[in-house]
């Protein structure tokens, strides 16, 4: 008899959109390409973008180009290709806004073969 492990689905996984709206921080969902495929309420309220606008765009290049250096997307794609990503960083937006320093959490799930950023203002965290 073969025995399997199972990677059970990370919680975030398996929460419908409203629950994502409801968490008290950004959480982003990508696929590997960088596409945005989820885009929760407190996203939207930190950057001012309707989730409506977003969803389908890649994120590096359209939504926050200045995510697009090592430090961010390219901590992204090595994660991706690995298969494994669980990295904490600081990170300043930029980008059609006024500066805004945030620690961001980037998450792989093998169980949906997506991305995870989550972002937190840095008053948030401390």
């Amino acid at each position: 008899m073969e025995i399997t492990t199972l990677n059970p689905p990370a919680p975030i996984d398996i929460m419908s959109e409203e629950e994502l709206d409801k968490l008290p921080f950004g959480a982003i969902r990508l696929d590997r390409n960088g596409t945005i495929l989820s885009y929760n309420r407190a996203e939207a309220n930190l950057t001012g973008r309707d989730p409506r606008r977003v969803i389908g765009r890649n994120f590096f290049t359209e939504v926050a180009p200045c995510t697009n250096v090592q430090a961010f997307a390219g901590r992204f794609r090595e994660g991706v290709e690995r298969g494994d990503m669980h990295t904490i960083f600081p990170f300043r937006f930029d980008f059609e806004m006024a500066p805004r320093d945030v620690s961001v959490t980037l998450f792989y799930s093998k169980n949906t073969d997506s991305a995870w950023v989550f972002i937190r203002a840095t008053a948030d965290v401390n």
